[in-house]
């Protein structure tokens, strides 16, 4: 290593695992340690991780990392960023810096029906009524959904809220706050791509809404102070990487998108990961979406710079439909043998997939949507299972696609794309196919962390101009079907989607459904009254 080269690190905290990697000047990565971390899942639609396990991951990369570098190679890192899984939520003690209930992940379903009491609580009794002011409708993928059912249902988080002990946070705030001191003087932070998925930030104004707050019941003193995405929040307290600064913090899905270099409006990428998410360059201003898309802040790289805002489809079920195919069907032992099977057949002999486990998000934000496969005759296979699993995902894509395309009226040319799945070459190929536009895909893999390095270096001055810096090559996937064939599967796919929505009655749909019963049987026992009284009656008339 020359004694010159400067070195940029990354946090990428996700859902599956926790990863720390380390970059040159030139987006060449140097080194990197993986920890995969556990998912709890305590009731059907609840997804729970242990906030400890999270923070313990991360320091364990870091410092796998740090002792494979020489002395000399630690002084030349010169910032750490941070990306994240968005809107999992965790509230902790600050006295303790113990949390006080695990993380709600950001998929969990608990919260549909305070997201339908809170929608009946609006003026117009409408999911998307805040959406001009935090760019959001009412659902349980946000965080104030998540944190207002711990206020209902945990005496522990009341309690440290009434004694003004309680903090709340996304993962990169209690991820920042234990390694820049924790008790002893930690950070308590979130950056505005973070914040904006809280329904609790102004789109506008990039500070927590008084209006909003007050609308979930929310203290205003539990919330992490808003940074810009690239500054020195704090520096590192312990460990192989004491003194280093933390320097940039970006969701991971914009991470991504920075790290795909998506710096121009009309630029946009697609994550396939645990979930899938296509984000798209607004510029300056936020566009508000007509068509079941969030506005969402992309980045702002510096304290004085502007901030971009992007459109954005979240699809909640990509990767993971791959991961229960492998751990609860038991069709395989590795995720990657999916392509294998697959691949063994040439369709999915008119098998449709929609992987609604707890809902669907965009464009149709429908929380009382299940899981549905269509179209099972005896001639399906495994194979056809796992073909239909793989369109699925490339079906809910294009769905997000077409939204963005109606908001922006600019249809995309191309798609860049990135992220765990994107390994599946089959994958790619038939995304191409259901798009009917190239798909292009970078040989380099790891732009959510690289977005994260690229915020961090600037910070610290590492990069002057992150649109300047190199792009990694790619490869461009063509579509080799007509838009007739995939257009006739598209909507054999909707079909499937309408199929799949309102199986799932609310607690207070039930309580409607149990007083119009009761209503019912009151009606028809008076009425059985009448009619035994009204025959009690005739007989005695006719025995006179």
């Amino acid at each position: 290593m020359s004694q010159d080269r400067q070195l940029i690190g990354a946090i990428d905290q996700g859902t599956n695992s926790s990863r720390f990697l380390l970059f040159d000047a030139e987006c060449k990565l140097v080194s990197k340690h993986q920890v995969e971390v556990e998912q709890i899942l305590p009731k059907e639609g609840w997804f729970e991780q242990d906030p400890q396990e999270l923070v313990d991951s991360v320091r364990e990369c870091l410092e796998e990392v740090g002792r494979g570098c020489a002395g000399e190679d630690l002084k030349r890192i010169k910032g750490i960023g941070i990306t994240n899984q968005r809107e999992t939520t965790i509230l902790w003690d600050k006295t303790t810096g113990k949390c006080l209930h695990n993380a709600i992940v950001w998929c969990d379903g608990r919260t549909a029906d305070i997201a339908e009491r809170l929608t009946d609580q609006t003026p117009s009794k409408n999911k998307d009524d805040l959406r001009p002011r935090c760019g959001l409708p009412i659902h349980p993928y946000f965080s104030a959904l998540k944190v207002k059912w711990l206020m209902e249902n945990s005496e522990a988080v009341r309690a440290a809220i009434e004694e003004g002990r309680c903090l709340f946070g996304t993962v990169d705030s209690w991820i920042i706050w234990h390694l820049t001191g924790g008790v002893n003087g930690g950070v308590h932070m979130t950056d505005v791509t973070n914040a904006s998925r809280t329904m609790l930030m102004n789109i506008h104004t990039l500070q927590w809404d008084p209006d909003l707050c007050r609308f979930f019941g929310i203290p205003l003193d539990i919330l992490p102070t808003i940074k810009s995405s690239a500054a020195i929040y704090g520096h590192i307290k312990e460990g192989t990487m004491k003194d280093i600064p933390i320097c940039g913090c970006l969701g991971d899905q914009q991470a991504a998108l920075v790290g795909q270099h998506c710096f121009s409006p009309g630029d946009a990428k697609n994550t396939y990961g645990t979930g899938c998410f296509l984000l798209y360059n607004t510029g300056e201003q936020p566009v508000m979406s007509n068509h079941g898309l969030l506005t969402t802040v992309a980045y702002q790289l510096g304290p004085n710079k502007p901030v971009t805002y992007a459109l954005e489809g979240a699809v909640s079920v990509a990767g993971q439909s791959v991961r229960w195919l492998r751990d609860n069907m038991k069709f395989f032992k590795e995720a990657s043998e999916i392509e294998g099977f697959a691949s063994q057949v040439p369709d999915t002999a008119d098998v449709y997939f929609v992987p609604a486990f707890s809902g669907l998000f965009a464009p149709h934000w429908e929380a009382d949507a299940r899981g549905l496969i269509i179209g099972l005759t005896n001639y399906t296979s495994k194979a056809h299972l796992c073909r239909a699993t793989l369109e699925a995902v490339c079906f809910q894509s294009r769905e997000i696609l077409e939204a963005m395309n109606q908001d922006s009226e600019l249809p995309l040319a191309s798609l860049r794309v990135d992220g765990g799945m994107t390994a599946n070459k089959l994958l790619l190929r038939l995304q191409a196919d259901l798009l009917s536009i190239p798909v292009v895909h970078p040989e380099f893999s790891e732009m959510t962390a690289l977005g994260a390095a690229i915020a961090a270096g600037t910070a610290v001055g590492v990069w002057q101009d992150p649109s300047q810096l190199p792009r990694h090559n790619a490869h461009t996937y063509q579509p080799t079907i007509g838009p007739e064939e995939c257009d006739a599967r598209y909507t054999r796919w909707k079909e499937a989607v309408q199929r799949s929505m309102h199986w799932v009655r609310s607690e207070q749909h039930r309580r409607k459904s149990s007083k119009e019963h009761k209503r019912t049987l009151a009606f028809s026992l008076g009425c059985l009254t009448g009619v035994v009284v009204g025959a009690a009656l005739m007989l005695a008339l006719k025995r006179r």
